[in-house]
């Protein structure tokens, strides 16, 4: 049997057996090195893998045809390999570069961050056998299963063995020979059989001591706030006009007036003083346009309106939450036009732009849920069917892979992710009901996380990182990578409370050390709502809240609006 090596002497596979092929055991290189021959079986096997097992593939995987897979699902992200004699079975997900090395066994199911590494000869297994009748054989108990959860950057030696129900934390390793029998500590070195913690790889992100000194600066925060929110709506508003704007020196808008109403109930704990509530709530509901039942700009000529005017559709969200805070509603029903009927409202969902701008997709629904929300309050109730159509529509889209709706770039999570934030508040959110595939969301939002373009200190936006702390406090109830969770939070929450602005509020981006002065930065009521807003759930998430001393009850509330009950919508 001939061999072959290239020019640098490295054994080559041009000339050798298909089941010799050093890129089977040794595949990091394959696609810089493999020749056109080698690169197309590849990508026959992967097409045959997709096309007869539904198996998702990212760019530039690779799967050695001497591993054995048999999985009922099967996700690999981009550059992820599986070796040669690997043995795979179960519900598998794999995040970004990713590897599993030779003779390694992986089965049940199993999530796997990006950046991991797992070791030769290691068995990671996702199910155990009940032996709990000792009159009864072995094999005729059945199984018992829970799962596991593997984190980001995660080196697994080799001849490891990850028990079921272990979740493994960000930033760990796991010793060669290790026997991992209980969760293991983000940032930790663990050995052993079974397995200890060692050392750190990376310090423990927030020990008790340190958690109850966050504690202290956010109640310090929270009565700052509040001594200055009187100032800070003064000086927001024009007594000439009686209307709020922004920040001082630009138009007075509508979402101004409904920002001010927010920011008075979180802070002051009810209506803003410049105007007495009846006035505000008689100049919100007069804005109503009665044919449509939407609000457009102020002191302008929108023409017809509907729920394709992205303006006024964020109207209905925040003249709507205005109003319920003040103890008043909408006069007119909302028009659902032009989803009048579920035909039509199926059509029309049809039609969004998911794969060109999911944010926008996800902002229409957001507002069609809602104007469903506040027609069912305000006991005008909505088109027979249409509820349902929605919600059913939803739980047929989504991807079970993510989480999410729409086409899923994994190397830019942060359309996908916004997308999902405002599709959902606006429906599962409101309606009370569990949000589909929460596992999913909670590995997507926490690898977008990992994105330093977004979510370095100077690079956050309310947007981004409100998008963010939503779906994982809706999904909490999982418990499900619980301690990365409020890691992430607690990391988070320190930058927030540096971003105040005395007497002025939060801009809505954070200030720029390198770019200077922006407009976004500069502090308004649209960011200070959403901040404060959004430092709720990430308390919350810390299991901090109480030390705010209030909860979002607008456009942010946590709360559902209705609730599924015995078959049918009720309003909480």
């Amino acid at each position: 049997m001939g061999t072959g090596t290239d020019s640098g002497g490295s054994l080559t596979s041009a000339s050798l057996p298909y089941e010799e092929n050093h890129f089977d055991f040794s595949p990091w290189s394959f696609w810089e090195s493999a020749s056109p021959e080698e690169r197309a079986r590849q990508l026959e096997l992967q097409a045959a893998l997709r096309s007869k097992r539904g198996y998702v593939f990212g760019a530039d995987c690779f799967v050695s045809p001497l591993a054995a897979i048999q999985n009922d699902r099967l996700r690999l992200g981009d550059r992820s390999y599986i070796a040669a004699g690997a043995y795979l079975s179960g519900d598998i997900t794999m995040g970004d570069d990713a590897t599993i090395n030779p003779y390694t066994v992986v089965r049940g199911e199993i999530s796997i961050g990006d950046g991991v590494r797992i070791g030769a000869h290691t068995s990671i297994i996702a199910f155990n056998h009940d032996i709990g009748d000792p009159e009864a054989t072995v094999i005729s108990q059945g199984i018992t299963a829970r799962g596991i959860t593997v984190g980001d950057d995660v080196w697994v030696g080799s001849h490891v063995i990850v028990l079921d129900g272990v979740r493994v934390g960000s930033h760990s390793v796991l010793a060669a020979g290790a026997v991992v029998t209980k969760d293991v500590p983000a940032g930790a070195i663990v050995g052993g059989n079974p397995a200890r913690v060692l050392k750190w790889r990376v310090p423990r992100l927030r020990p008790d001591s340190t958690r109850d000194g966050l504690g202290e600066a956010v109640a310090a925060f929270a009565g700052r706030a509040r001594r200055e929110a009187t100032t800070l709506l003064d000086r927001r508003w024009n007594p000439a006009t009686a209307r709020f704007a922004d920040r001082p020196g630009v138009q007075a808008t509508v979402r101004a007036q409904c920002d001010a109403v927010e920011i008075a109930d979180l802070l002051l704990g009810g209506p803003p003083e410049q105007l007495p509530a009846e006035e505000q709530v008689a100049r919100l509901r007069s804005w109503q346009d009665p044919a449509s039942g939407l609000v457009g700009q102020l002191d302008e000529n929108d023409g017809p309106l509907s729920l394709d005017n992205g303006t006024a559709a964020y109207h209905a969200l925040s003249v709507g939450y205005a109003l319920d805070l003040l103890g008043s509603a909408f006069p007119f029903p909302i028009s659902l036009s032009p989803a009048r009927t579920p035909e039509t409202l199926v059509a029309w969902l049809d039609g969004l732009r998911w794969s060109e701008n999911p944010w926008e997709a996800g902002s229409q629904i957001d507002a069609l849920g809602t104007a469903m929300t506040w027609n069912r309050l305000n006991g005008h109730g909505n088109p027979t069917g249409c509820e349902e159509a929605l919600l059913g529509w939803m739980m047929t889209r989504v991807d079970p892979g993510t989480g999410m709706w729409g086409r899923v770039d994994h190397g830019d999570l942060l359309p996908a992710v916004n997308g999902w934030y405002r599709a959902t508040r606006g429906t599962f959110g409101q309606f009370g009901i569990p949000v589909p595939y929460p596992e999913r969301v909670i590995d997507t939002v926490l690898r977008h996380l990992h994105d330093a373009t977004r979510f370095a200190p100077e690079n956050l936006n309310a947007c981004n990182v409100l998008d963010i702390a939503y779906p994982l406090w809706i999904t909490r109830h999982t418990g499900y990578r619980a301690e990365e969770v409020r890691s992430r939070a607690t990391v988070l929450i320190p930058h927030l409370l540096e971003q105040w602005t005395p007497n002025e509020g939060f801009g809505f981006a954070a200030p720029s050390p390198t770019a200077g002065a922006r407009p976004e930065s500069t502090p308004g009521l649209q960011g200070t709502e959403m901040w404060l807003a959004i430092l709720w759930y990430l308390c919350d998430l810390a299991g901090l809240s109480d030390r705010l001393g209030y909860r979002p009850r607008g456009v942010h509330n946590p709360s559902p609006r209705l609730a599924l009950y015995g078959g049918g919508l009720r309003s909480n």
